[in-house]
């Protein structure tokens, strides 16, 4: 059983119908439960209605920080993050590889984030590039290990990967891992303790391989942990029972069947 601990389904380009089928593959390939993450507030509750008919998909609610054009007002996060059916807040933190004229909206947005995690105990879902220095610290500033949370499609360093587990963090790893190009990632992923490891696919983008250059879909998750289990040198059975249990541990207003 899988886990896609991080997609965009309301991104892929899909019919209601067609959404339809891409869940029933992932089913039919072991995919369990999956998490729809939000890029934006404003998008939120369109996200939501595309996804709400499905038992086994859970949402978050949050800014990416390349999204900064929707950014939105700390009460107002707060608001549609306290949603009963919001299990986590984001995917929220700091991208400085695409967008550093942004960086001192993405620093206040992702304080607020943390702010609104904490006071709703739900946890975060962390996208960072080239901004370890101000994540880790903005983490540590701001009490981030009351409610803990994931950095999501980890590309960085095993020194920045152990510093947010030890502040009660999970990693989670997408299809980048299978890159030829992606040896440093390998090298981290290799070396992380399993019990702090998720999967996911961040469809529609970043597709493993053997789909590379197609759309990517939640059953392509499949991919992401043949791929790690090799490289850690387990089964693919635990593989699976690890990052499933880890993803239920931390996001534990979800329900595991």
């Amino acid at each position: 059983m899988f886990v896609d601990s991080h997609c965009h389904l309301d991104k892929l380009d899909k019919t209601s119908e067609e959404l339809q089928e891409v869940i029933h593959f992932a089913k039919q390939r072991g995919v369990d439960h999956f998490l729809c993450v939000a890029v934006s507030v404003k998008d939120f509750p369109q996200m939501l209605s595309k996804v709400s008919d499905f038992d086994d998909v859970s949402v978050s609610c949050g800014v990416h920080p390349l999204h900064q054009e929707d950014a939105c007002s700390y009460d107002d996060l707060l608001a549609m993050a306290a949603r009963p059916e919001v299990v986590a807040v984001g995917e929220t933190g700091l991208d400085y590889f695409y967008s550093s004229d942004t960086k001192e909206v993405q620093l206040v947005s992702f304080i607020d984030h943390i702010k609104v995690a904490n006071e709703l105990s739900k946890p975060l879902i962390i996208h960072t590039r080239d901004a370890r220095e101000d994540t880790l610290s903005l983490l540590r500033e701001h009490k981030a290990e009351h409610t803990k949370g994931v950095l999501h499609c980890f590309t960085e360093s095993l020194e920045m990967a152990e510093a947010a587990i030890e502040m009660g963090f999970y990693i989670s790893i997408s299809g980048i891992v299978t890159f030829k190009s992606a040896q440093e990632l390998q090298a981290v992923v290799k070396a992380l303790p399993l019990d702090k490891l998720l999967i996911e696919t961040d469809s529609p983008w970043l597709a493993p391989i053997p789909y590379r250059g197609k759309q990517n879909q939640p059953g392509y998750v499949v991919e992401v942990a043949e791929f790690i289990a090799e490289l850690k040198g387990v089964s693919v059975e635990e593989l699976a029972a690890a990052t499933t249990k880890n993803f239920y541990d931390l996001f534990d207003g979800i329900k595991s069947r």
